[in-house]
């Protein structure tokens, strides 16, 4: 099954090609309402653009997709930057590509490519996560054993919150279902089982995603 990704967060990049400036912003989006809201707060920072195009796609089947070419020639645009949205893969994502024309035309050709690529460096620049299933554990332990733990996790790379500190140290960590009895025996081995450990509830958290070159 492929992973359900999307961006790592709110964000922008920026191509100039052939003086023309292409602003690419994105968010992430839970509904209609939310990706209109951006795509006029981007217009609205950007009064003085010739285009503001976008395109945005929501629902975990893709149910909703939008474009618009917003006065650029029909199909140079939108239909580019909601492409490249869906070859990624993305999910719950709006995307919008302000253009600053610099004098120089560039064809049907080369505004598909301006705002593909535009899109294309916006989501490289961001990064992508991916939403996957995990169990919360919560780890309690003394301050004398805090450092050992904490480098364990990063070692380990595994997905964790930010310590709560009080009479002693409580960390949230994720991992996956298949993974639990190995992290915990890990621990409890790493600290001689001095430490508290509660199995919590499954719930959806969002990782780093890097995709495989081909």
């Amino acid at each position: 099954m492929a992973p359900f990704l999307t961006i790592k967060q709110n964000g922008r990049a920026e191509l100039e090609i052939k003086k023309s400036r292409f602003i690419c912003a994105m968010a992430k989006i839970t509904d209609e309402a939310e990706a209109k809201t951006f795509i006029a707060s981007v217009k609205d920072q950007n009064p003085k653009a010739n285009h503001n195009c976008y395109a945005y796609m929501l629902g975990d089947d893709d149910h909703i997709q939008r474009e618009s070419d917003d006065g650029e020639p029909s199909g140079t645009a939108g239909v580019p930057i909601l492409n490249v949205l869906q070859q990624e893969q993305l999910h719950n994502v709006v995307a919008v590509t302000t253009r600053y024309f610099g004098g120089i035309k560039l064809g049907a050709g080369g505004l598909i490519r301006a705002y593909s690529n535009a899109t294309s460096n916006a989501i490289r620049e961001i990064g992508l996560v991916a939403r996957v299933k995990q169990t919360e554990i919560l780890i309690e332990v003394d301050y004398a054993l805090y450092d050992k733990l904490a480098h364990f996790i990063s070692t380990e790379t595994i997905n964790a919150q930010e310590p709560e500190f009080g009479a002693t140290v409580k960390l949230r960590i994720f991992v996956n279902s298949d993974q639990i009895t190995s992290t915990t025996t890990a621990l409890t081995n790493l600290l001689a089982g001095k430490l508290i450990i509660t199995v919590g509830e499954d719930r959806f958290q969002e990782v780093p995603y890097t995709k495989q070159k081909d």
